[in-house]
């Protein structure tokens, strides 16, 4: 049974759905699309993927090409069992959430061990480096839809739009919350790293009177 454990492995079967293709091929279109940024793209893992892909007979090689004096490349196709992979796969990545683990999340579960001061400068910092991200990627879109695609051809960038900018909105509340002393636990998160400002305060005039 097929590890479902890489989405590349989905966007492969994907793009195998519209057309057969040859990994390089496979990689250009999905930068061309500018899907590299939901699925993590290298040409080392595209093979072992695709690789992974054929010893469970999701795909199969439909033929060779060769272009020029370029090496010849194995163009692959779907598989009827692919097909259904590809199906059952989206269907549960759609409906059913899973737990992701994000690294922002793990930090800030502990972001009261930093400096109060500290922590909003970083939340700020991180907002504005999320609106940036938010124009960029409204560019993207408007240049992807003046190229004539339709907006479904690239809707993931409207949930990356809108993941950004829950996350960017709520960094800045946290911070101006925070900034205004309206954070429930404030005094105590202060009170604690007070300590460690008088412990450097010490610490840094015992070093001057050594």
């Amino acid at each position: 049974m097929y590890r479902r454990t890489n989405t590349l492995g989905l966007a492969v079967l994907g793009l195998l759905r519209e057309r057969d293709m040859h990994p390089y091929e496979m990689a250009s279109t999905l930068r061309e699309r500018h899907q590299e940024a939901s699925v993590k793209l290298n040409y080392g893992s595209l093979y072992t993927v695709v690789e992974a892909l054929l010893k469970h007979d999701l795909v199969h090689a439909v033929g060779t090409l060769r272009e020029g004096n370029r090496p010849v490349r194995t163009v692959y196709g779907l598989t009827d069992a692919g097909r259904a992979e590809l199906h059952d796969w989206l269907r549960e990545l759609i409906a059913e959430p899973a737990k992701e683990y994000p690294r922002f999340e793990a930090g800030v579960a502990l972001i009261g061990l930093l400096p109060p001061d500290e922590a909003i400068g970083l939340c700020e910092r991180r907002a504005d480096t999320l609106d940036a991200q938010l124009v960029a990627l409204r560019e993207v879109m408007v240049a992807l839809g003046e190229q004539g695609l339709p907006q479904l051809a690239w809707i993931e960038l409207e949930y990356r739009v809108a993941m950004a900018r829950a996350e960017r909105d709520w960094v800045r509340w946290f911070a101006t919350t925070a900034r205004a002393g309206g954070l429930g636990g404030q005094e105590f998160w202060r009170d604690l790293h007070a300590g460690d400002r008088a412990g450097n305060v010490r610490t840094t005039r015992e070093d001057d009177h050594g």
